[in-house]
């Protein structure tokens, strides 16, 4: 019995849940089917990233990237399906049997590669969302982004700040609030394992530890994550305690970027632990956060005031950052 040979083409701008319905019912539906990723270098997310965004969610597909800079409506060129059918006989290894898509213009573009339309959820009644409204509001259709995509729309805020100033609680209820997760301060995991001991030798492993959490914590997250510090408070400890900081260290703290610091105040009281070192240094450290913040032009605002107020000013900035959206 002849295979059956499937394709999908789309933009994927960006891959969204309609679309893996339209892909797996493709799937489903032949033996072997391509799945085509036409992009255009002008197109606001990279083709190259989108392209490498469908083989990681179409494992059992054969994914192809389609860079030639084509039309993209019939009025644009007289000889508009003629130039299409030229791409992708191009760059398809064998011809399709069978041509899915939850558009229209999947008769058309059927008819002139010589095979049968399948429509899939024409009326978009099953996945009701489009790349269009993604790109517009992601937080609002969170639920419709699929993992790999997450990342590229998630919004990184971090807790930045000297110790014992409410960073952590901060951390955890901004999570609370917005339905996310947060990541937790490693270097303290790290030295409450040592009884509070600190080494120079010790930094570089807090900071790797603390990229690790958020990297592998990002995919859990829902539209923004709170980083409870980061690499550059690292950096500020290692220079404030010893005087030198580790090239990978500096490289990192300058490279990972956040959308946005809560720079926690120290007009709250200290509290004692066997992980704190400096409790006559907090505005020394305070002020050093705040000109590596101003050195660095990364966007930050002061949180300061009762627990109250503090949670109040920071969820009002990460509702801004989100462009208002108090859906979540």
């Amino acid at each position: 019995m002849k295979k059956r040979i499937g394709m999908v083409l789309g933009k994927f701008l960006p891959p969204h849940k309609g679309h893996l319905y339209l892909v797996n019912f493709a799937r489903n539906f032949v033996d072997t089917l391509y799945v085509v990723v036409g992009t255009l270098d002008s197109e606001s997310i990279s083709g190259k990233l989108r392209y490498q965004w469908m083989n990681a969610l179409c494992p059992n597909c054969i994914v192809i990237h389609l860079t030639d800079e084509n039309p993209q409506d019939p009025s644009e060129h007289p000889d508009f399906w003629d130039i299409w059918k030229t791409s992708l006989q191009s760059i398809l290894p064998e011809s399709p049997d069978f041509v899915f898509a939850s558009e229209s213009y999947g008769y058309k573009l059927a008819d002139v590669l010589q095979a049968q339309f399948v429509p899939v959820d024409l009326g978009r009644s099953n996945i009701t969302v489009s790349g269009t409204a993604i790109r517009e509001n992601p937080n609002k259709y969170w639920q419709h982004i699929p993992w790999p995509v997450r990342d590229y729309y998630l919004k990184r805020v971090c807790i930045f700040g000297p110790e014992s100033c409410g960073k952590t609680t901060l951390a955890e209820d901004l999570a609370k609030s917005f339905n996310t997760v947060h990541v937790p301060e490693f270097a303290r995991v790290y030295l409450e394992e040592q009884e509070g001991q600190l080494n120079k030798s010790d930094l570089p492993i807090i900071a790797r530890g603390q990229a690790a959490s958020e990297d592998a914590l990002a995919c859990h997250a829902r539209a923004v994550m709170f980083c409870d510090t980061d690499i550059l408070t690292t950096k500020i400890w290692s220079e404030f305690i010893y005087q030198y900081t580790d090239p990978w260290v500096d490289a990192q703290a300058t490279a990972r970027q956040y959308d946005l610091y809560l720079l926690c105040d120290v007009d709250v009281p200290w509290v004692e632990d066997n992980v704190r070192y400096l409790p006559q240094d907090r505005t020394n450290f305070l002020q050093k956060c705040e000109a590596e913040l101003v050195e660095l032009s990364r966007p930050y605002i002061k949180i300061s005031g009762s627990w109250e107020q503090r949670l109040e000013i920071a969820r009002d900035a990460v509702y801004k950052l989100l462009n208002d959206d108090k859906t979540l």
